[in-house]
């Protein structure tokens, strides 16, 4: 497999209020068993810190990745010859694909927390998703990495 041109990859974390949030679910569970002593007040609150942890970190650690041939979003993998145009979407635009403009067929790698986003054209006629909405923190180098990977594939292909 041959590595793409721009090579990409990104984490969408959750942002550092959820760690905080994450904390205070721990206090809370200390708080729900403080009248059965220290023992299980201590075992609350590093229970329901950890467990209240690994929830927001399961949630926010999908990967974005150009990686030779394909576009790898979450769960997702998509030849870069599937893909068509990339649109660089800012905040206010990105809402408007997230709401009212959005299709229910299209493949969303959504994060709210996450302002910006791309949005790109799936061009393969077998495939019903009409495009991939992507939440990403550098929209316009991912959109560059596709296009790398895009015209590198392209030319792979010719020789």
């Amino acid at each position: 497999m041959q590595l793409s041109a721009t090579p990409y990859e990104e984490r969408l974390t959750a942002p550092r209020s959820w760690w905080f949030v994450s904390f205070l679910v721990g206090v809370s569970f200390a708080l729900i068993l403080l009248p059965f002593g220290t023992l299980p007040l201590l075992g609350g609150l590093v229970g329901g810190t950890a467990a209240a942890a690994v929830v927001a970190s399961a949630y926010g650690s999908p990967r974005i990745r150009v990686v030779g041939d394909s576009l790898i979003a979450g769960e997702a993998k998509i030849p870069v010859s599937a893909l068509g145009t990339s649109e660089v979407l800012d905040a206010e635009e990105a809402r408007a694909w997230r709401t009212y403009k959005a299709d229910t067929r299209a493949f969303l790698l959504l994060r709210a927390y996450i302002p910006g986003a791309l949005r790109v054209e799936v061009t393969d006629p077998a495939d019903p998703t009409p495009y991939l909405y992507l939440s990403t923190r550098e929209p316009e180098q991912l959109a560059a990495a596709i296009e790398a990977a895009r015209t590198a594939h392209a030319q792979g292909s010719d020789a």
